[in-house]
C-alpha cells in the first residue's frame, strides 16, 4: 500500500516542480519531503523524478503515478467526508481567472459545495489582474489566478511555461498580429514586454475580456495569443518560439486570500484547490 502522506508530498512536488516549495505548501521541511519521495519510490520500485541543480521533472513512471496518487487520495477524502460530514458554514466570495473556464474547476467546486452544504459560494470570473483589484478592495475572499510579477502573496498551485498559441497552420508575419485580453492583463503585459525586448514590431488584431473571445479570434486566424501550456484551449496549438516569437518564461498560478489570509470557508476551499491542482490542468 502507498502511504497517503507520501502521495501528498509526491503530488505537491509534481505540481510545483520544486521540493522547497512543496514543503512550504505542506508545512514540512524539504528534507522530510525528500524522504517521503524516496520511500514512495522504494514502495513503487521505480524512479519518479529526475533531479538536477536546476530542474525537477517527472519520469514516465512519475507521470503515471500522478493519476494513481490523485485517485487514491480522492477516494480517501470521499470516505472521510461520508463518515465525518461537515459543519462548516458561512460565505466565501471566490474569484477565478478566465484560464480555468474550460478545466475541471467546475467539478472541484461542485464537490466542495456538496461536502459543505451550509456554505454559500459566490463566484466571479475575470482576468487575473482585475481579480487582484477586487481582492484588495475587499470584494473577494479568495482568488485563483496568475501571480503578478513581484508579488509574493499566495500559495503556489503550480508553475507552467507560457507559450504562443494559435490555430493550426497559423503563419506569423511582421508586424505580429496579437490577440490579447483587455488591459490590465498579466499575459498581455508579458507578451508586449517580450516583443519590445526582442525589438519586434506588432499590432493588436483583437482584444477581449473573455477567453472564449480570444479563442474564437485565434480559430478565425486573426493572430496569436499567449497562454499557459497546461491550459491551452481546445482547437489551438502551441506556436514554436523563434526569431519572431520570443520565449515568454514561466507563469505561476496561486491561490490567495486577503492580506490577513483566508478565513473560515475560504480556508477549506483553498485547501481543496491546493490538493487538486493537477485536476485543473488540461494537459501536460
Amino acid at each position: 500500500m502507498f502511504d497517503p502522506v507520501h502521495l501528498e508530498s509526491f503530488l505537491a512536488v509534481a505540481q510545483t516542480r520544486n521540493f522547497t516549495e512543496a514543503g512550504r505548501r505542506l508545512n514540512l521541511q524539504q528534507s522530510t519531503v525528500s524522504q517521503h519521495i524516496r520511500k514512495l519510490e522504494g514502495a513503487a520500485g521505480r524512479r519518479l523524478f529526475v533531479r538536477d541543480t536546476h530542474r525537477v521533472t517527472l519520469t514516465a513512471d512519475g507521470e503515471a503515478m500522478t493519476g494513481f496518487a490523485q485517485t487514491i487520495l480522492d477516494t480517501n477524502q470521499r470516505a472521510r467526508r461520508y463518515f465525518e460530514g461537515s459543519q462548516l458554514r458561512g460565505r466565501v466570495r471566490f474569484g477565478t481567472s478566465e484560464d480555468f473556464v474550460s478545466t475541471r474547476l467546475p467539478e472541484l467546486l461542485r464537490d466542495f459545495v456538496r461536502q459543505h452544504a451550509l456554505v454559500d459560494l459566490e463566484l466571479k470570473v475575470g482576468v487575473s489582474a482585475t481579480l487582484y483589484e477586487h481582492l484588495d478592495a475587499g470584494e473577494l475572499d479568495l482568488v485563483l489566478a496568475k501571480r503578478r510579477d513581484g508579488d509574493d502573496r499566495g500559495q503556489l498551485v503550480w508553475r507552467d511555461r507560457l507559450a504562443w498559441v494559435g490555430a493550426p497552420g497559423t503563419k506569423v508575419e511582421l508586424p505580429i498580429p496579437l490577440i490579447l485580453f483587455n488591459a490590465p492583463s498579466i499575459t498581455r503585459a508579458v507578451a508586449l514586454e517580450a516583443l519590445e525586448r526582442a525589438g519586434l514590431t506588432w499590432r493588436i488584431a483583437c482584444t477581449s475580456g473573455s477567453l472564449s473571445g480570444l479563442r474564437a479570434a485565434c480559430l478565425a486566424g486573426l493572430g496569436v495569443t499567449v497562454h499557459a501550456r497546461g491550459l491551452i484551449p481546445e482547437g489551438l496549438v502551441e506556436m514554436p518560439a523563434g526569431p519572431r516569437l520570443p520565449e515568454l518564461g514561466d507563469v505561476e498560478f496561486v491561490v490567495l486570500g486577503t492580506r490577513t489570509g483566508p478565513r473560515g470557508p475560504a480556508v477549506a476551499l483553498a485547501q481543496a484547490i491546493l490538493a487538486n491542482g493537477d485536476r485543473l490542468q488540461r494537459s501536460r
